[in-house]
């Protein structure tokens, strides 16, 4: 796909807390509003999904089995385990990446649960191109972030820019009800994300370990937070933005989504 065939419409960049696994497989308002939003968007020429579940200590992109996923999940029911996503590769991508990003690693590596678990409701057909960047662990916040401003361009060509990760992500502070009550630094987390979205004050996004004082427990760890910077740093100053499904689940994990078009 040579970036000189400029689309007409922008793709849009969405971030999506993807959650428990099981979602894959359920019918529940949380991925009603996956499969309405997929309905609704313009359907892309590509996706290329950064997902809290691949983290390397390098920047890379991947090529799919169309006939076999990554089950990186353990304990489920059977019935995760035969969910299949037989999208084709976005290998067209492949040269264009290799021209934006120095350095960028091209690896055989079937696609994990933070994509297909999203995308078997988002784009139910399988039919889109698919692609991975992995989140390169050597970086800081800052150099992720400007790694979405550097991607952003194929948003111009029809590519679909997708973080998959969710805004809070302490499974150790988890309740086992997926109703239970909202526990406080969970509500006041998100509450300074979704302020930090709505303002576009995406510097506060990327400091929010000094600017959040629940930051780190709200992540132990930053893989599931990191793909919300990519989805930032993939906004243009025109775009419109809004949350499509926000919930806090199982007391403490955010489901937010959030749209750019």
């Amino acid at each position: 796909m040579p970036l000189a065939a400029k689309e007409t419409k922008r793709a849009p960049a969405f971030f999506v807390g993807h959650g428990n696994p099981m979602n894959a497989i359920e019918n529940n308002a949380f991925t009603r509003s996956l499969r309405n939003l997929g309905k609704e968007i313009q359907r892309p020429k590509a996706v290329l999904v950064i997902s809290a579940h691949w983290t390397v200590p390098y920047t890379a992109i991947s090529l799919h089995q169309r006939d076999t996923l990554l089950y990186d999940m353990y304990g489920f029911p059977d019935a995760l385990y035969q969910i299949t996503y037989p999208a084709p590769n976005a290998d067209f991508l492949v040269s264009d990446l290799q021209k934006l990003l120095p350095d960028l690693h091209v690896e055989e590596r079937d696609l994990d649960h933070g994509v297909w678990s999203v995308l078997v409701h988002l784009f139910p057909d399988a039919d889109i191109p698919v692609m991975q960047l992995s989140i390169n662990t050597t970086f800081s916040m800052q150099e992720h972030f400007k790694l979405g401003r550097t991607i952003r361009r194929l948003r111009e060509h029809g590519v679909m820019i997708i973080g998959s990760g969710n805004v809070t992500h302490n499974l150790r502070d988890m309740r086992a009800l997926a109703d239970a009550p909202v526990v406080p630094w969970a509500k006041e987390f998100d509450d300074f994300v979704k302020h930090a979205i709505i303002q576009k004050e995406y510097d506060a996004l990327i400091h929010f370990e000094e600017r959040q004082r629940y930051a780190k427990h709200a992540h132990p760890t930053t893989e599931h937070y990191i793909p919300l910077l990519y989805i930032a740093g993939s906004a243009y100053e025109d775009d419109k933005s809004r949350s499509t499904y926000e919930k806090i689940e199982h007391g403490t994990l955010s489901m937010r989504n959030w749209l750019l078009t």
